[in-house]
């Protein structure tokens, strides 16, 4: 857990992926053939909360559904990269951008295809449910499930790790 705890310390920006991890990873579709999605507000205010500490936030995201588009414009994120089939690119683009180091990344993901850019980061987190292979990469894999306040968890340890949580939490308490 000290090795976390350091990296944690150096996260600037915490990517994120959508299907498994900001949801349960079910994709519904409506007779139009309208994608829906459902999203933990738990997990919203958990970003919302770390962002307020001056971590940014970004999504990399395999699939291009307007309702995750419309969410993370709710939420405020920072960097939206959507039907992203190769996330090292859009991870390169998100350091030229930002002009952060890997190390300073924290991602969380739920399968093979954010391993990429798990191998990359400071801090890679995973979600229970990943496959094997996923979780053996992950420094950390979390006790939520995706959608289920997973990010929320990694926000709120995030802030522990960095010394803002309490200060965070002082603001609901007051």
């Amino acid at each position: 857990m000290q090795a976390i705890n350091e990296t944690a310390r150096q996260v600037k920006l915490l990517i994120m992926d959508v299907d498994g991890v900001l949801t349960d990873g079910r994709i519904y579709f409506n007779a139009a053939g309208e994608e829906m999605k459902s999203f933990n507000t738990l997990d919203g205010q958990g970003l919302k909360m770390l962002q307020s500490t001056g971590v940014k936030l970004a999504i990399i995201t395999g699939r291009d559904a307007p309702c995750v588009e419309h969410r993370a414009r709710g939420l405020g994120i920072d960097y939206y990269f959507a039907g992203i089939h190769d996330k090292r690119e859009a991870f390169a683009e998100l350091l030229a951008k930002t002009g952060l180091d890997p190390e300073q990344c924290a991602y969380i993901g739920d399968d093979v295809i954010d391993l990429p850019v798990m191998l990359k980061v400071g801090l890679a987190a995973a979600v229970p449910d990943a496959p094997s292979l996923v979780r053996q990469h992950a420094h950390y894999v979390t006790g939520c499930a995706g959608g289920m306040g997973a990010v929320r968890e990694l926000c709120e340890l995030i802030m522990q790790w960095q010394g803002s949580y309490d200060a965070v939490m002082a603001r609901y308490l007051s």
